[in-house]
């Protein structure tokens, strides 16, 4: 963005943005829990829902990989814009096959296939296009609201997906998120987005070659110190706290009872939990100054309360640990996304979003496998305790080893520094190129010297 922009007219951006970003979300949770019941339902396989998991997030995780290189050698607005229409016109001819009678399983494997790898190709190009049309001291904000719609999506979709399934079938759920994709790609035309110029093409305009853009973002990635940093306390963390979180229905249903309100009153105290803390990001916004103290208490606190929940002995107490742990996921992703989009050059920043998609949907699968065996054959008390003290012990282990505590600081004075910049232009214009200089000049010397810094300590 440029200081001229005025204050109307990122707002007016970001408005179409996220609510076209709403209506598509709420149209693939739609699919996501309405595919998952249907499975269950019809199946009742824990096979199938295996498989379902696999083809649902392994095309994702490979792709994404591809899609940041493409989200930085092509217009992110067209390519989000796109694979949403693949993903209606996908799940259209699945609306359609299963409408003609046709149910078989591998029918909705490979659609899942073919959603997920277009969601591969969409996600990294959503986190990088977002501080296109934003200022930079704004960010906090927007991805503190992004972060609440998708909360808020939690606690709506298995709503509107159930009273759908229920008096309907599955096809229709499948015919109102081809409607909901559609709208999502007309909201976001009316977004002006323009394509960003690298330095690193040639004079003619031309691009590296494909797999030379792949390598530099994985050079980039792994030389620049406080990013690297940041995406492995984000893997950790989600390998900690991911999996176990996913077992505390279990938890209930073994220590507390099997009612469906103990149930569901879970579900709804961890997305409230996650709604509300993103909703306080979206508050504090500009008045942010330490990003990454916030993701490092936040990481630190949803340790303890993890333990925590391990040792509450009251079903109240126990909707209060989860509470506050679900909220911490919010107060931890919207600054991480902020720092990201605020110290990645934005020539890189969609490999760089492509790699955190890979963290994102690999740690997940990879927690359940290592926690959920584990569940059968000891108590979730003692695993969410486990849990808990581990990520905690890492934090501290992190904070104290000195490289690693020196680059995550100098990246911490980088985010703060921009903030401040931004913070000058007290939001009415849109300061990202002067806030941008600052942070993407300030991240390429603090990379340098966190290497020559473990270089020193190697």
């Amino acid at each position: 963005m440029t200081d001229a922009t005025p204050q109307a007219t990122w707002k007016r951006n970001a408005t179409f943005f996220l609510a076209g970003q709403t209506v598509s979300l709420l149209g693939s949770m739609l699919v996501q829990y309405a595919v998952m019941w249907h499975l269950t339902l019809t199946t009742r396989s824990g096979t199938v829902m295996m498989w379902s998991i696999v083809f649902g997030m392994l095309p994702q995780a490979v792709v994404s990989v591809f899609g940041g290189v493409w989200a930085d050698r092509h217009n992110r607005k067209l390519l989000i814009m796109g694979s949403d229409t693949a993903i209606a016109a996908v799940t259209l001819a699945l609306a359609l096959v299963m409408a003609s009678g046709v149910d078989d399983l591998w029918v909705i494997y490979a659609a899942l296939a073919v959603r997920s790898t277009f969601a591969g190709i969409q996600t990294p190009a959503v986190g990088a296009l977002i501080p296109q049309i934003v200022p930079e001291d704004q960010l906090l904000r927007i991805n503190g609201f992004f972060q609440s719609i998708q909360s808020a999506m939690m606690l709506l979709a298995p709503v509107v997906a159930a009273a759908i399934y229920a008096n309907f079938d599955i096809v229709a759920v499948f015919f109102v998120d081809v409607v909901t994709a559609l709208i999502g790609v007309g909201l976001l035309a009316l977004v002006p987005v323009a394509r960003i110029v690298r330095s690193g093409d040639a004079a003619d305009g031309a691009p590296p070659r494909y797999f030379d853009d792949l390598r530099s973002g994985v050079r980039y990635i792994a030389r620049h110190g406080p990013v690297r940093w940041l995406m492995v306390l984000f893997a950790v963390a989600i390998l900690l706290v991911g999996a176990p979180s996913f077992l505390t229905p279990l938890m209930i249903a073994r220590s507390f009872g099997t009612e469906v309100w103990k149930l569901t009153a879970n579900e709804v105290a961890w997305a409230i939990g996650m709604l509300g803390a993103g909703l306080v990001m979206a508050w504090l916004g500009p008045r942010v100054r330490r990003h990454l103290a916030i993701v490092v208490a936040s990481v630190a606190v949803a340790g303890v309360f993890t333990a925590l929940l391990g040792t509450a002995t009251n079903l109240w107490v126990f909707f209060g640990y989860g509470f506050v742990v679900s909220a911490t996921f919010a107060t931890m992703t919207a600054p991480s996304m902020t720092i990201l989009q605020t110290t990645v050059e934005p020539q890189y920043q969609g490999r760089v979003f492509g790699f955190v998609g890979i963290v994102m949907a690999v740690a997940m699968p990879l927690s359940m496998v290592v926690f959920g065996p584990l569940a059968d054959r000891n108590t979730v008390e003692s695993l969410l305790v486990v849990a808990g003290v581990l990520l905690v012990a890492f934090i501290l282990v992190l904070l104290a080893v000195g490289p690693t505590r020196r680059s995550l600081a100098a990246l911490d004075a980088a985010t703060r520094n921009a903030a401040d910049a931004g913070g000058d232009d007290d939001g009415d214009d849109a300061g990202g190129d002067a806030g941008g200089g600052v942070a993407h000049a300030d991240a390429s010397e603090l990379a340098d010297a966190s290497e020559l810094t473990e270089e020193r300590h190697s």
